[in-house]
């Protein structure tokens, strides 16, 4: 019988690269989606539509084990999270309930539904749970490059809610036995990356003054530098670390950082463009606590997953530049129907 995988977060970036990738491995996919009509779903069957949906939310705890005993899955990814980080300072208790207690409320719910008491050795049969950890727990960092030991020094609600979900899956994987594992990743993006985030912003931004539909592009801090990859890239490590042989939590990331200034530069070069023509620095878009740098070793997944990353930055954000060109001169509708939901 195929595998099969439970998705929440299913309709966003990530859960639509993992999805891909399962269901090219031969698995049966399950996502986990919101309310009667959403509208996010619709438009995810377009390009997914041998994966299957399920309800529930991860606010309420009873329509997550209703879920998890319809589907019985062999593996749990839990994406679904707030995870624009500017806005987990206006809605800071929406953010701790959905990306910080819904992860205790999945856990709780694949305990209930697996029958798992205290103590527990982990076996073979049981549920796998891959919890997405952030590279936004380092926050203020300790030390570069960042690595599964670095202290944890979250600037953001959203890097505060991670953190906490984080020690909850180790804790539940130390008391209960559950494989439950983590996985730290850093700034991953795509085609499919929403709008509000500084990448597709860029990309998006970019395609606009090539266009002709704008002049200039307004961004915050330049000088903040990060570690970016391919999403479709790391989607392949969550797979991974629930294929080990045993549970434990991975840093991901390429081991290079780049500046928001070298992205918009990158970016406006993949257009034939000068940036420096076009970029306005805004003081109102830096954040009220600030993460300067991010830059992952991800040293033990290469050694002990095998996995590399394969897109390099210039190629991942020329194709983000080349998708959103695509888009608006097919007059793509960023609020209804963006390269992705």
């Amino acid at each position: 019988m195929a595998r099969r995988a439970l998705i929440t977060g299913i309709t966003g970036q990530d859960g639509s690269y993992l999805a891909e990738y399962l269901l090219e491995q031969g698995y049966e996919v399950w996502g986990l989606a919101r309310g009667q009509a959403n509208p996010r779903v619709s438009r995810m069957r377009k390009l997914l539509s041998d994966v299957r949906v399920v309800r529930g939310d991860l606010l309420d705890q009873g329509s997550l084990i209703s879920a998890v005993e319809r589907v019985q899955p062999d593996e749990v990814y839990n994406l679904g999270a707030i995870s624009f980080v500017p806005m987990s300072w206006e809605q800071a208790e929406l953010t701790a309930e959905v990306t910080g207690m819904g992860v205790l409320r999945m856990l709780e719910a694949i305990r209930v539904c697996s029958g798992v008491s205290r103590g527990a050795s982990t076996g073979s049969g049981q549920i796998r749970f891959y919890q997405a950890s952030s590279s936004e727990m380092f926050g203020q960092v300790s030390e570069t490059p960042q690595n599964e030991r670095t202290a944890f020094h979250p600037r953001s609600p959203y890097g505060v809610a991670k953190a906490y979900g984080h020690f909850l899956t180790q804790n539940y994987r130390e008391s209960y036995g559950m494989f439950a594992v983590s996985g730290i990743l850093f700034n991953h993006e795509s085609p499919r990356r929403g709008a509000e985030f500084v990448t597709r912003k860029v990309s998006l931004g970019v395609a606009r003054i090539k266009l002709g539909l704008a002049t200039e592009l307004r961004l915050g801090n330049l000088e903040a530098r990060r570690d970016w990859g391919f999403a479709g890239d790391y989607v392949k490590a969550m797979h991974l670390m629930l294929q080990a042989g045993t549970p434990e939590d991975y840093v991901i990331g390429t081991g290079r950082m780049k500046s928001v200034r070298e992205l918009a530069e990158a970016a406006f070069s993949a257009a034939g463009l000068d940036w420096e023509r076009y970029v306005v620095t805004d003081q109102t878009l830096h954040r009220p606590a600030e993460v300067d740098l991010l830059c992952a070793d991800p040293k033990k997944a290469r050694v002990q997953l095998g996995w590399e990353p394969n897109v390099a930055f210039d190629e991942l954000v020329a194709l983000m530049v080349e998708s959103d060109l695509k888009l608006l001169s097919a007059g793509g509708d960023l609020d209804q129907d963006s390269s992705w939901p």
